[in-house]
């Protein structure tokens, strides 16, 4: 079998002060035979707009940058030179990033690899090698949702707030995981990689302004297999940026403001209703049973949506799939966002919540920390150990069960 090739598809706007240590870990890969796809982009209104201008310089910066690497795995899709960067209504990140995966996979070979990247992340000089390994161990394989670790940069105010973010998405991760959730992936464009075959099969990545990771996996849930592990992870930095409307960037400013009432830490109660609702899909295949999130579906979808999908399915494994299709991973954030007020004393309790339900399993992991932390006074070393705590409790669901709940597919055909 010939060899799989590896491209890396790489969004950039305003990066000069990060994207040298990524060009770094990348030209440091054991693997020699890549390819590095580098999008630099803004909108071309950006060029008459003072406020912006700067970014505009920045990205001329960038290109004239990669282009002194005399590099020929480097390739320059040029998206900020004057006349060539977005249109008005058609740009962000996601533009990007789908402008790059489209493109490799219009040059590459269907068992080559394309590796979702961010020019604020490094990883280790195997990670290609990794990768590549995985996909080929697992030629069924989708995609990998990779692990991910932000390290703390020294700077108390900063890393509070990548703290209280991280165990944010550990939390969410880690409730999924427990109830067996199709969507229990975390999404970050730094780190996800697909084969071409895949990417081609799911009709590419949706554009979208911030995002446009979240709904690639889920398709990927719904269509495909999406494995979990790999032997390397990614280090993506603890940085303030607006490059995106949501995301690490923007939750770290909002936060250092003191403003986190759009990343709670929903409480475990609520994930166990969702559990309760997938546990009753097999019985609503029959008849009507109440569950834990009528009223928010009815407010969703304007009615129940069994008989719909009775109608359409007719066998219980298909009609199980439905409703988990129908009751997504957007919809599962949606239920949580309208069912836990936020509020930081929550969502300190539903993290204590948490923590004591692996007491059990994960005695001396647990045991050796601060389960009642408070956001804004436990000191940096508290906050880390329960990051901690929820990193290895999320690697070991990721290394004992990536092989399930890796796509409806696979289990409800």
């Amino acid at each position: 079998m010939i060899p799989s090739k590896i491209y890396i598809a790489l969004p950039v706007m305003d990066e000069m002060e990060l994207l040298p240590l990524l060009i770094k870990a990348v030209l440091n890969q054991t693997v020699r035979d890549f390819r590095l796809v580098v999008c630099v982009n803004q909108p071309d209104s950006w060029w008459d707009d003072p406020l912006h201008l700067p970014v505009c310089h920045e990205n001329q910066l960038t290109i004239k940058y990669l282009e002194s690497l005399e590099d020929s795995r480097i390739e320059i899709l040029d998206r900020s030179s004057r006349g060539k960067g977005w249109p008005p209504k058609g740009h962000g990140i996601g533009v990007a990033r789908k402008l790059l995966m489209d493109y490799i996979s219009s040059i590459a070979g269907n068992n080559d690899i394309i590796i979702s990247m961010d020019a604020d992340t490094v990883f280790d000089p195997n990670y290609f090698a990794s990768v590549a390994e995985n996909l080929h161990l697992n030629p069924s394989a989708s995609a990998i949702a990779i692990p991910y670790y932000h390290k703390l940069t020294y700077h108390n105010e900063l890393d509070r707030a990548i703290l209280r973010y991280e165990i944010y998405m550990r939390a969410f991760a880690v409730n999924l995981w427990r109830i067996q959730s199709p969507y229990c992936f975390t999404a970050l464009g730094s780190a996800i990689a697909i084969p071409v075959w895949a990417y081609k099969a799911t009709g590419g990545m949706t554009p979208k302004l911030s995002g446009e990771d979240f709904y690639f996996l889920q398709k990927i849930v719904k269509t495909g297999r999406l494995l979990h592990w790999n032997g390397e992870m990614v280090y993506p930095a603890a940085r303030l940026s607006n490059r995106v409307f949501f995301g690490t960037g923007p939750a770290l400013i909002k936060g250092i403001d003191g403003d986190w009432s759009s990343y709670p830490i929903y409480s475990p109660r609520l994930f166990d209703k969702i559990a309760e609702t997938y546990k009753a899909f097999w019985i609503l295949y029959s008849k009507d049973i109440p569950t834990p999130i009528d009223d928010f579906l009815i407010k969703r979808f304007g009615e129940l949506p069994w008989d719909k999908l009775r109608l359409n399915f007719k066998s219980q494994p298909h009609f199980v799939r439905a409703c988990h299709e129908k009751i997504d991973g957007l919809r599962i954030l949606q239920y949580l966002k309208e069912s836990q007020p936020s509020d930081e004393k929550i969502s300190e309790s539903a993290l204590s919540d948490l923590l004591s339900l692996y007491k059990k399993q994960f005695p001396e992991l647990v045991s050796g920390i601060n389960t009642k932390i408070d956001f804004a006074l436990s000191s940096i070393q508290d906050l880390d150990a329960a990051r901690d705590v929820l990193f290895e409790i999320e690697m070991y669901y990721r290394r004992m069960h990536w092989n399930d709940y890796t796509g409806i597919t696979t289990f409800y055909n």
